[in-house]
């Protein structure tokens, strides 16, 4: 059994091979980057107002001012502002030859085709000329999944065919003559398959595109012929259930028969002590516990991470400072320990009510997962704990 820490290190070392592809700007929504972006443009890309108002020369502010013209936004002015003359301005058009004031309607007195100016002098109200973007620069970084502010600065350099990371494919199996498929009724003995459908949603929220095989039944060769087509179609592969002690728990066997090298079956957490990592030429397999709780959190921790790594993320998940609200125990501490919270309106934790790694009614709700440490039994209430937010 290898530490958690050890386990991350392991898994750091390898990423799968993610390709890159040109989708449209709206498609683009909830992928991750693949180059820079920079802007073709300054932005704004001219001298414009910021206000509804009038432009007109500093120097004359204080002056009664005719009215040359008036200028909506998308059009040019037609005549520079001469001495003694404004243009009225809408928000957004081009501030006209001549000018370098504008004063807000707010500000005015305006009869017929002349104007004052009636407030307190302050600021010009003129947004300057690539003061937001100047031409060349980069305004997204690669590795950033985009959001919906990102489609608005994309459409406005014009990136209209955006570079992003193909999805990472990822292959899910479940494994157990117990389960059945969520639209059955469970017979004795016998329970609905949510693991499957649980990381289904959690691979894509992480961005990557989740292929479900099904669930094998306690056959090795059942569980090998789905393993060798899931190796062949994805980058990761998910394998629930079976990697226990128990003499109906074979994936291990089925992955060495299938030429994956183990490189560790034993982590030491709670809940998801027998998580498993192997290596294959064509995909990384994790075998996860069968238990929801633990299937969940070993994905949180492990799959998700390795998933933005591949596809290039700036940054994946980490985990979040809080104090705790309410002092915690337990009693057993040789393996860290992952424990639902809630949050409360001043940032504190609180641990939600859970009974173990098949209490699936406690996720839905909690905020995070709190960290204990290895060989840590007691924490206090005020103390700082690390949360990863789920």
């Amino acid at each position: 059994m290898i530490t958690y820490e050890e386990a991350i290190a392991i898994t750091e070392e390898y990423k799968p091979g993610c390709e890159i592809e040109y989708v449209p700007l709206i498609d683009s929504l909830g992928r991750f980057l693949a180059e820079d972006i920079k802007s073709d443009i300054d932005m704004p890309p001219f001298n414009k107002t910021a206000v509804d108002g009038y432009a007109c020369r500093r120097e004359d502010l204080f002056k009664e001012l005719v009215i040359n013209e008036v200028v909506p936004a998308g059009v040019t002015a037609k005549k520079r502002i001469e001495t003694g003359e404004c243009a009225k301005i809408m928000t957004g058009a081009a501030l006209p030859d001549g000018a370098d004031w504008i004063f807000m309607v707010e500000d005015a007195q305006e009869d017929n085709d002349r104007v004052k100016f009636t407030g307190k002098p302050g600021k010009n109200n003129i947004a300057k000329r690539g003061e937001d973007i100047e031409k060349g620069d980069t305004v997204l970084l690669a590795g950033k999944r985009i959001e919906p502010q990102d489609i608005a600065v994309l459409a406005t350099v014009g990136a209209v065919r955006v570079p992003v990371s193909k999805p990472l494919r990822v292959g899910i199996i479940s494994t157990g003559n117990e389960l059945v498929e969520p639209h059955n009724k469970p017979k004795p003995s016998h329970i609905r398959n949510s693991n499957a459908y649980q990381l289904i949603a959690q691979t894509m929220k992480a961005g990557a595109e989740a292929y479900y095989y099904g669930i094998a039944h306690d056959k090795e060769e059942e569980i090998f012929e789905m393993l060798k087509r899931a190796i062949s179609e994805c980058e990761i592969i998910l394998l629930t259930g079976g990697v226990s002690m128990g003499d109906f728990d074979m994936v291990p066997a089925v992955l060495q028969k299938a030429g994956v090298r183990i490189i560790f079956d034993r982590v030491a957490v709670q809940p998801g002590k027998p998580t498993t990592f192997g290596v294959h030429k064509d995909a990384l397999v994790f075998g996860l516990p069968g238990n929801p709780v633990s299937s969940f959190i070993q994905f949180e921790l492990f799959v998700k991470a390795m998933i933005h790594r591949a596809m290039g993320a700036i940054q994946s998940e980490s985990d979040r400072k809080h104090k705790l609200a309410k002092d915690y125990s337990r009693r057993r501490t040789r393996r860290m320990a992952w424990v639902p919270v809630n949050i409360n309106d001043d940032e504190s934790v609180t641990p939600v009510e859970y009974h173990g790694s098949a209490h699936i009614n406690a996720l839905p709700g909690a905020y995070g997962v709190m960290k204990i440490p290895v060989g840590v039994s007691e924490i206090k209430k005020g103390e700082i704990v690390d949360v990863r937010q789920i």
